[in-house]
């Protein structure tokens, strides 16, 4: 696990409206970039042989990185995206400010599916997705822009 150093105030889980964390600076961002690439070699996709990487950082610093794991019976593989949440999570990580992805897909940047985006969102909806192409090129969009008049834990709290 990589890390960098940040104090993160944004607060803590479940999901701040409005983030106070400050723009993830040039260094994390080259880190988590070369971390989701490095992530990618380790992917599991003998069906697909689509390989995805993620690398998520932590409000405090921490990088955890992620791989697409593929089953025969499709519906149970899991995304690279998933795999770093769930990855942080286990080790008591809920407070996020950033993710890259990389895959090999050189026409578009490769973007998270809706279902990742959704297991984001339980998160917050006020962080960078650092959506990259194998040249080194990324577009990066908060999860509110991938995301709009999204569903997640406060709206449980309205009934």
């Amino acid at each position: 696990m990589a890390q960098v150093q940040y104090d993160c105030s944004t607060g803590n889980h479940p999901n701040i409206t409005n983030s106070t964390a400050s723009p993830v600076g040039h260094e994390q961002i080259q880190l988590l970039l070369q971390v989701c690439k490095e992530a990618k070699k380790s992917a599991y996709c003998p069906y697909s042989r689509f390989p995805v990487g993620a690398a998520l950082l932590t409000c405090d610093g921490k990088i955890f990185s992620g791989c697409n794991v593929e089953n025969a019976c499709y519906p149970l593989g899991i995304c690279a995206e998933r795999t770093a949440i769930q990855k942080a999570v286990s080790e008591g990580y809920v407070n996020f400010r950033a993710m890259a992805i990389a895959s090999n897909t050189e026409e578009d940047f490769i973007v998270p599916c809706g279902a990742c985006r959704q297991v984001m969102r339980e998160f917050n909806r006020d962080w960078d997705i650092y959506m990259t192409k194998p040249d080194g090129t990324y577009i990066v969009k908060t999860l509110q822009e991938l995301l709009p008049l999204s569903f997640g834990p406060e709206d449980l709290k309205k009934f």
